[in-house]
């Protein structure tokens, strides 16, 4: 998994970071897994954006957050276990529910990953995987602006192999929409090409270029932008 340094993870609080509000059709697609007195595993939890979500939404759940990176959880402010995909600081089938933002791409062996995953799970427990695949990145708003980023998804996943590098069977599939921002001029204002796994792939010819036809759309657009990423669900092979 990636471990940002200091300056990448203020620049990823800065850049990715959404107000909750923003996040509300997360909270809708995520509440039958989050039910009273489940434990759920926030694998990659960054700065603590859903560890604080979460701890908002489902007062009667239990978030154990668990980051790679000191610089992260130290820019998080909250407490956080050391430990990666591949190395996760808790006993067996400890947790009901695994949830992993925009950290899948990170991970290099699925299969080390999966088998952490089956070890901390409770019989009949989920992954919630919230991600960009390969495939499936027509709801992401940034390569109208930065259409050079799209070469930076060859390194992405798609459905398919997460599934089956993991050895899990997909529950289901579906986007989920967000308010990434109130506009796109405070989204000019927040976008940092080092935060951001897309925009790091590109030239700074190229993000300057792309940050000038942000401005641009900027100064003549309103309205809050919108993205759509994926949730996953994924269960054990053969588990109803």
């Amino acid at each position: 998994m990636t471990r940002y340094d200091a300056v990448e993870a203020g620049s990823y609080r800065v850049a990715r970071e959404i107000a909750l509000e923003g996040l509300s059709s997360w909270r809708d697609a995520v509440a039958p897994y989050l039910t009273p007195g489940r434990v759920v595993l926030d694998l990659g939890a960054g700065t603590g954006l859903f560890v604080r979500a979460f701890g908002t939404w489902f007062p009667d759940v239990a978030v154990v957050a668990v980051e790679p990176s000191a610089d992260m959880r130290a820019a998080s402010g909250l407490p956080m276990l050391t430990g990666d995909a591949c190395s996760v600081p808790l006993e067996p089938t400890s947790v009901d529910v695994v949830w992993m933002s925009t950290v899948i791409h990170h991970v290099r062996d699925l299969a080390a990953c999966g088998q952490e995953l089956r070890r901390v799970l409770r019989p009949g427990g989920v992954v919630l995987l919230r991600s960009l695949f390969r495939e499936r990145h027509s709801g992401i708003g940034l390569f109208r602006f930065f259409p050079e980023a799209t070469r930076a998804l060859s390194g992405f996943p798609t459905v398919a192999e997460v599934a089956d590098g993991l050895g899990f069977a997909v529950q289901s599939l579906a986007p989920v929409p967000q308010v990434t921002a109130l506009s796109l001029a405070e989204k000019a204002s927040t976008v940092r090409q080092e935060a951001d796994t897309l925009l790091r792939s590109l030239s700074p010819s190229e993000f300057a270029a792309g940050r000038e036809r942000l401005l641009a759309a900027a100064a003549t657009e309103s309205g809050p932008v919108v993205d759509h990423l994926d949730l996953l669900v994924l269960r054990t092979v053969g588990a109803v």
